[in-house]
């Protein structure tokens, strides 16, 4: 059967170089990063060359860059951090309505102990209102944390003007890029980020690191404490070959970004114009243009979206429905909802999200395929003959 990968947002297969890369350190360049032997020595080249690469992927300094376990780590670092270092100045954090559960529910927890949280709301595009943020906003407002582009829909914020918003008011920002890291150009010597997250296996990198960048002379509270790793920020013995893979991730993102970009538009381009034109009652979900690259995410009326997600793979389709990391939960997604979709036409939607081998034929393939499986399920849905008895 013909297997097509087209879940990239949730993960991404590990590009054979970082494969190369990490082996070494597995083997014999096995050695405690803090050790001043040889083999220690070794290990703290081989991570600090990898902090240079993730610094350069993101146009920063590697002084900046401080390694994690992955993209909610480092969420939670930097808005637990901001909150409390910073809960002398006030104890009021802005997010949106639309963030990934790293960055939700670390903000509800912070407002379970005394922290006020304001969600904002966004358009039927899934963009924040910054007429909200602006009335939002106070000198007591200590943080502001909403993601570059959103995990599930594919829009992309606008971040510049929020991050300006947030310092004309003495705030700190913070932006989960866990999804636009080595998608497109992010050079934080223009963007207005103090913080910034990202995680290595959403750009073919290994699973269970990620980093955190946290600009020169922002402070934050440690919240691991022990023996001091990542200069104090960070305790525990560093992940050294994930460390290393991570590195050659973001080295290999940096230099085939404007190709890969590119080439993934045009297929993403073209499965959204199949899918609109060749499937009845189809709609995509998210901005129309100001989109990920490798994100199509639509909606298809009488369709229940788990039952259409099994059918795929019964066809070897690996899609999404629902946020990246919790595909198995039957609830609707908050994203969906927040973008003023009911429950049923949430349930029925479908993330496909491309990546760097997807091909024309992968494209002609699932598009034929869901055409086909969304004409059978539709054939034996209860909710599908009500709606055209009901239009009818």
């Amino acid at each position: 059967m013909r297997k097509v990968y087209v879940d990239n947002a949730a993960t991404t297969q590990v590009d054979r170089e970082v494969i190369d890369a990490m082996i070494p350190y597995f083997d014999n360049k096995y050695g405690n990063a803090s050790s001043i032997h040889s083999f220690g020595r070794e290990a703290y080249e081989g991570m600090e060359n990898a902090r240079k690469q993730v610094g350069q992927l993101v146009n920063a300094s590697p002084k900046e860059i401080f390694f994690t376990s992955g993209g909610t780590e480092s969420d939670n670092t930097a808005i637990k951090g901001v909150a409390l270092k910073s809960k002398d100045k006030g104890r009021h954090i802005i997010t949106s309505g639309i963030e990934h559960p790293a960055v939700l529910e670390t903000c509800q927890y912070l407002d379970s102990v005394g922290f006020n949280v304001t969600y904002l709301p966004v358009d039927r595009c899934g963009k924040v209102s910054l007429e909200s943020l602006s009335k939002s906003i106070t000198k007591e407002t200590l943080l502001v944390t909403v993601m570059h582009a959103n995990n599930e829909i594919g829009t992309i914020e606008p971040i510049r003007e929020i991050g300006e918003i947030a310092h004309e008011h003495g705030a700190i920002f913070h932006t989960d890029a866990v999804q636009t890291t080595g998608k497109i150009p992010i050079d934080l010597n223009k963007m207005e980020a103090d913080l910034l997250s990202i995680s290595a296996h959403k750009i073919c990198g290994p699973k269970g690191v990620g980093a955190l960048f946290k600009r020169e002379g922002v402070t934050i509270e440690t919240l691991m404490q022990g023996g001091g790793h990542e200069r104090g920020l960070r305790s525990g013995t560093e992940n050294v070959a994930g460390i290393v893979g991570m590195g050659k991730a973001s080295y290999l993102a940096n230099t085939r970004m404007e190709d890969d970009a590119r080439r993934i538009t045009d297929l993403r381009d073209e499965i959204i114009k199949k899918v609109l034109t060749e499937v009845e009652e189809s709609y995509l979900n998210g901005h129309p243009t100001e989109r990920l690259p490798n994100n199509a995410h639509f909606r298809f009326s009488g369709i229940e979206g788990e039952s259409l997600l099994l059918s795929l793979d019964e066809k070897g389709i690996a899609a999404s429905t629902g946020s990246a990391c919790s595909s198995k939960k039957l609830m609707p997604s908050h994203v969906l909802m927040a973008i003023g979709l009911n429950e049923v036409q949430a349930h029925g939607s479908l993330r496909i999200s491309l990546g760097r081998d997807n091909t024309n034929d992968d494209i002609d393939y699932v598009c034929d395929s869901l055409a086909v499986t969304i004409q059978r399920l539709r054939e034996i849905s209860p909710l599908w003959k009500r709606e055209k008895v009901a239009a009818a």
